[in-house]
């Protein structure tokens, strides 16, 4: 039985804690503000990602070249400084290192931050007097356990929205492993180097390499009115035929749409895609249905997603009628399944039509059983009411007068993916005004 102290002391502790959550929404309270979005007090702050990277199981091919990878071991006394666009900006950021696929410990030894020599990507300088140190619970290192990833603390840094970072990260111990996270298809230089370079303005004598490794969030302490859009998506959206360096992948352009107009300039945009990735079954990283939790549910301000994916589910399945009418059917209904899971997480859904790949020496079939999949596969996302929004890709890039083809001006030579211009058409035909109020609340029933 409870004495009438300890009823008396859980009164008090239960009324402040009361307290302390009601009180910070009290102060915090927003007026309406231009364009219908909520102009808030400086006191309201949430952590939002402004830069993401899928996390892979670095294939043989895109391991560092020799001396950075060896015959049990990675990394070992290598600097590496890399690149990346953040969208949102701030004055307080953090960074997260993945080790989702190793099989060892991560031992990271030293990290710093700092803006890029002239603001540009893919460098290797720094502009001096931005360098930064990263601490880890209050520590310069940290280790990261096979399998986790790890959070750094918050760091004072003036980061503008769609401006480059650079974060340099030394290993005095390496991964003992070839088991090594990373996304290949960065479209930016990254730099190796032997020896702790964290601090060194620039690495005039360092191995360049188009691939990010480890690093792959980063995130902004931002107002409450600021919140992300996630993209599910395969090559298309991770740029395969964009610029190195370039950052005009279509999600890039995108960001740039969004922060032209004042009612869409604190939205996040947060690539979560990589080359070969399939919804239904696992190919260059985890299947989309396996990802979806890692990748957009448990990232920082999620409100939207957006899915961009199939085409290289239909084009891996067999070519035949009973094949395709399977790949449709299954696609549809994981897409179904997409959208439950994450309006449970309070996030809208936005589903996108696949675009063509008439011509394409892999997935065009003399039959045309592909084509009539990805037919019937965007009849369902333009008909079927699953998604809270439909963006029609297929119609921004198909040749109207063969719409199983692109049109000839926007591929990059394949008839699947696409070139700048493509990835311009891409961004020009996703509606603003599907982002420009953060959802409140989901009616699900």
């Amino acid at each position: 039985m409870l004495t009438p102290f300890v009823l008396a002391l859980a009164f008090v502790v239960t009324s402040s804690a009361v307290v302390a959550l009601v009180a910070p929404v009290e102060e915090t309270r927003a007026t309406e503000g231009d364009a219908g979005r909520p102009a808030v007090s400086s006191a309201a702050r949430h952590w939002v990602n402004t830069w993401t990277a899928m996390p892979q199981l670095t294939e043989p091919g895109n391991m560092p070249p020799p001396p950075f990878t060896e015959d049990r071991a990675v990394l070992t006394d290598t600097t590496l400084r890399q690149t990346v666009r953040v969208s949102t900006g701030g004055e307080r950021v953090r960074l997260r290192f993945s080790n989702a696929f190793g099989d060892t410990a991560l031992p990271l030894t030293a990290v710093a931050v700092a803006l890029p020599r002239d603001g540009r990507a893919g460098v290797a300088a720094i502009e001096p007097g931005t360098l930064r140190r990263v601490t880890f619970g209050g520590r310069g290192f940290a280790t990261v356990p096979a399998g986790a990833q790890v959070v750094s603390d918050a760091l004072d840094f003036d980061l503008r929205p769609g401006s480059n970072l650079t974060v340099t990260a030394y290993l005095a111990e390496g991964q003992p492993s070839l088991a090594l996270t990373s996304h290949p298809g960065s479209r930016t230089t990254s730099y190796l180097q032997k020896a702790d370079r964290t601090r060194d303005l620039d690495l005039p004598e360092a191995t360049p390499v188009n691939h990010w490794y480890l690093l792959s969030d980063v995130e902004v302490l931002s107002g409450r009115g600021t919140a992300a859009v996630a993209v599910l998506g395969d090559s298309l959206t991770d740029g395969r035929g964009s610029t190195t360096n370039g950052n005009n992948r279509w999600p890039d352009r995108f960001l740039d749409r969004l922060h032209a107009r004042p009612a869409t300039s604190d939205v996040a945009v947060l690539n979560q895609a990589a080359g070969g990735n399939r919804v239904l079954n696992d190919g260059l990283g985890p299947n989309v249905l396996a990802r979806l939790d890692r990748d957009v549910l448990s990232r920082s301000g999620v409100s939207w997603l957006v899915v961009f994916e199939g085409v290289n589910d239909i084009g891996t399945a067999a070519a035949t009628q009973a094949a395709q009418r399977s790949v449709t059917a299954e696609l549809t209904a994981a897409y179904e399944q997409i959208v439950v899971r994450a309006h449970a997480q309070g996030i809208r859904v936005y589903g996108v039509t696949l675009t063509p790949f008439g011509g394409n020496a892999m997935y065009d079939d003399p039959d045309g059983h592909r084509e009539s999949a990805r037919q019937a596969v965007n009849s369902w996302i333009r008909t079927s009411g699953t998604f809270d929004a439909v963006i029609d890709f297929d119609r921004a890039v198909r040749d109207p007068r063969d719409p199983r083809r692109l049109l000839s001006t926007l591929h990059d030579g394949d008839w699947l993916h696409l070139n700048p211009e493509g990835y311009r058409a891409l961004a020009a035909a996703v509606p603003l005004r599907l982002f420009q109020q953060v959802p409140a609340r989901l009616d699900i029933g």
